[in-house]
């Protein structure tokens, strides 16, 4: 879970390189300001091979991420597509964990970035449960942490920017420290925001309830799926401001994310939630997930991007 597998190649700027020769200088802008964008992106194994989840709305994400903090991306969504397509591939990888990051090199002395050059890499790993074995069927222990959320209008929580995770490494090391899997965050008016680094959604009724985009968590685009396989379930969604303490009487919680995909949540501050377990709507919507994602369930939406059909369709 918390330490990376090196594969071979790294795509940088246009070229391949060896995953040793992907280095930065100890000044670059990123490293000493937090000042990289960066997305999360699956690829699974299928039966007509490698397939990337929803590739082009993570890279369209991270230009946005780029825009708001004033970042020109040197090359167009096409050819990192064909890169990240490439990058599988080249690496051998049936199914990995792909991290296009956009960099601030070396140049800038101080805060203001932009005599550092932009420079973007892509990167892919092997990458299992992000939570632990068993985590998708069993559900996680969670807690509420004490850190709470950026205020809408301080840092943009919609960008996905490496500084804003610091926030996340505190609610993620706290909750480990206390002894639970996860935490789930409140935003500065009390009310729930998101996980370290996932988006929450509370069964009641049968009826799923999510914090809407209030400018304290980021809009997860596994988030944006999920509300997107309820609906087609028939399965309805609200979302809304939620008080904290409507984790503890819920029927079923789950987070959603990149990493995480959906993971139950079977207690809360050492509350059980429901029974213990993997609820009935959590199952629906994580079945249909997996099934669409592995290549088990038609793809009604086209959020897969197969790496060798994308490939051909490219040569020249």
């Amino acid at each position: 879970m918390y330490q990376l597998t090196e594969t071979e190649w790294i795509w940088h700027d246009g070229q391949f390189i060896r995953w040793a020769d992907a280095k930065v200088h100890v000044l670059c802008h990123s490293l000493q300001f937090g000042s990289s964008a960066f997305e999360g992106i699956r690829c699974y194994a299928t039966t007509r091979g490698p397939a990337i989840f929803r590739l082009e709305d993570h890279l369209r994400r991270m230009y946005t991420s780029c825009r708001i903090y004033r970042m020109e991306i040197p090359f167009a969504l096409d050819d990192l597509v064909a890169a990240c397509c490439e990058l599988v591939e080249r690496n051998r990888m049936e199914s990995c964990y792909l991290r296009p990051m956009v960099i601030r090199g070396y140049g800038a002395a101080g805060m203001v970035p932009f005599a550092s050059p932009v420079e973007v890499y892509l990167p892919c790993w092997p990458w299992g449960t992000y939570l632990g074995e068993g985590a998708l069927e069993n559900g996680v222990d969670a807690c509420v942490s004490s850190w709470h959320r950026m205020a809408p209008n301080t840092i943009p929580a919609m960008a996905k920017i490496a500084g804003n995770y610091l926030s996340g490494q505190l609610i993620k090391m706290e909750a480990l420290a206390n002894g639970f899997a996860e935490a789930i965050a409140l935003g500065p008016d009390g009310m729930i925001s998101e996980g370290s680094g996932q988006n929450a959604f509370i069964v009641v009724r049968d009826t799923i309830y999510t914090t809407p985009i209030n400018g304290t968590l980021l809009a997860g685009i596994t988030r944006d799926s999920v509300l997107a396989i309820a609906a087609d379930l028939g399965i309805p969604v609200r979302e809304q401001p939620l008080p904290r303490e409507l984790l503890y009487g819920a029927d079923e919680v789950f987070l959603t994310g990149t990493a995480s995909e959906v993971t139950p949540v079977r207690s809360i501050d050492k509350i059980t939630i429901g029974a213990g377990k993997r609820g009935p709507i959590t199952t629906q919507i994580q079945q249909r997930f997996l099934d669409v994602v592995n290549g088990r369930a038609e793809d009604t939406h086209g959020w897969l991007t197969y790496v060798r059909a994308e490939r051909a369709s490219t040569a020249p």
